[in-house]
This record gives structure tokens, C-alpha cells and sequence, in this order.
């Protein structure tokens, strides 16, 4: 017994941090209560993935790497988020990390890079780095 609560106060001192973080997608329409993360690692700074459309990306193979610009409309849910463009909407899955302390309206016009995601029946961007257009 003494093992188990020993087990769970790590547990609860470990994950204290990552509870702790801000930035993320700010829904006008959503409670006030919304949790939000960010991640202040670094990365690569350079050229990406050509800029494309969502008409276009979702004609695109599994698992290839595309960049998006455009509004995050709303959250529908979880980490999964509508995007739209010129072109039309996508659904988008944003992992809180992915954040990266950005707090971004559907307003603010962001860019996208990614991996495409195909089901069955379905065509989603899993989203590796949001970054907000000045």
C-alpha cells in the first residue's frame, strides 16, 4: 500500500509541469475554462514543405508532408480543430505541445505544417507546427 501512494505522489510531482504551460487556440465561442499548453523547445528554422491549398492537400498520399495557410475556424473536440482556407475546410489534429505559447483566434491567419492523415473515409492534417502569420 505504502508502494502505491509512494508511486502516485511521483506520478502527480512529474506531471505538474506539463499542467503548468499556456498558448493555444482561443475559440470565442468556447467556455472561459479552456486548457491550453506550450512547448519552448527549438527546432529547424529554414525552408519547408511548399505552401499548398486544402483542395490540393487533400488529394495528397498518406503520410505526406504539406504546409497550410488559413484560419482555425473552431475546436470540435480534443486536440481536433476546423481549418479552412480558399479552398475549403479540413479537419486538423493540434497536440498541445504543438502550441508552442502561441494563443491564436479565428481571426489570426497561421500556417500549418504537417502530415497527411487518410482513413478509410476521412482526410486529416496531424499538425507538427503551428505558427501565426504577422
Amino acid at each position: 500500500m505504502k508502494r502505491t501512494a509512494a508511486l502516485f505522489a511521483i506520478l502527480a510531482v512529474a506531471s505538474a509541469p506539463v499542467l503548468a504551460q499556456n498558448g493555444g487556440f482561443v475559440d470565442p465561442n468556447a467556455p472561459a475554462t479552456q486548457t491550453t499548453h506550450s512547448q519552448t523547445t527549438g527546432g529547424f528554422n529554414g525552408p519547408s514543405a511548399g505552401l499548398m491549398t486544402v483542395e490540393k492537400a487533400k488529394t495528397m498520399s498518406d503520410d505526406t508532408w504539406v504546409t497550410l495557410k488559413g484560419n482555425i475556424e473552431q475546436r470540435i473536440g480534443g486536440d481536433d480543430y476546423i481549418f479552412r482556407d480558399a479552398t475549403g475546410t479540413i479537419n486538423v489534429d493540434i497536440d498541445q505541445k504543438r502550441w508552442n505559447g502561441q494563443t491564436i483566434t479565428p481571426k489570426d491567419t497561421v500556417e500549418l505544417q504537417g502530415e497527411i492523415d487518410k482513413d478509410w473515409n476521412s482526410v486529416e492534417l496531424d499538425v507538427k507546427k503551428v505558427t501565426k502569420v504577422q
